[in-house]
């Protein structure tokens, strides 16, 4: 998987933020490759979602216990982290950014299937299918 897409600004679990940031961190939240931003642009033009978030959580699930949640939402929660990129506001919540932290979101599409990808520095194991992992 390419890993050479830029770094985006974006809040740390340093410095926990509901706003936008410009400065230089550390390692942002999470940033999309060329394909997984056209990709949700794609998505929300199609269905309408101009005005939406992309909220990105990590919950539990599968056999490995922690998944990632992807979701076009109109409105934040209280205390979510907020950044742009290539005009795509992406969201998370507090806990979620300690698990995303330096993770990249990519979209690939195969012949048997389509989908994003995470590459994510945190996890130590992922299950055999790749939906679930641990940290």
């Amino acid at each position: 998987m390419d890993q050479t897409a830029p770094a985006v600004p974006a809040p740390t679990t340093d410095e926990p933020s509901t706003q936008s940031t410009q400065s230089t961190e550390k390692r942002p939240i999470l940033t999309l490759t060329a394909a997984a931003v056209k990709q949700v642009k794609e998505v929300m033009a199609a269905q309408g979602f101009t005005d939406h978030v992309l909220a990105v959580r990590v919950v539990p699930a599968g056999c490995s216990g922690l998944g990632y949640d992807l979701n076009l939402v109109k409105e934040t929660r209280p205390g979510d982290l907020t950044w742009q990129q290539e005009g795509i506001t992406v969201v998370t919540d507090a806990i979620s950014s300690k698990y995303l932290t330096g993770t990249q979101m990519d979209y690939v599409a195969g012949d048997t299937a389509s989908g994003f990808k995470f590459s994510n520095p945190n996890a130590k194991s992922s299950c055999g299918c790749g939906s679930s992992f641990s940290s």
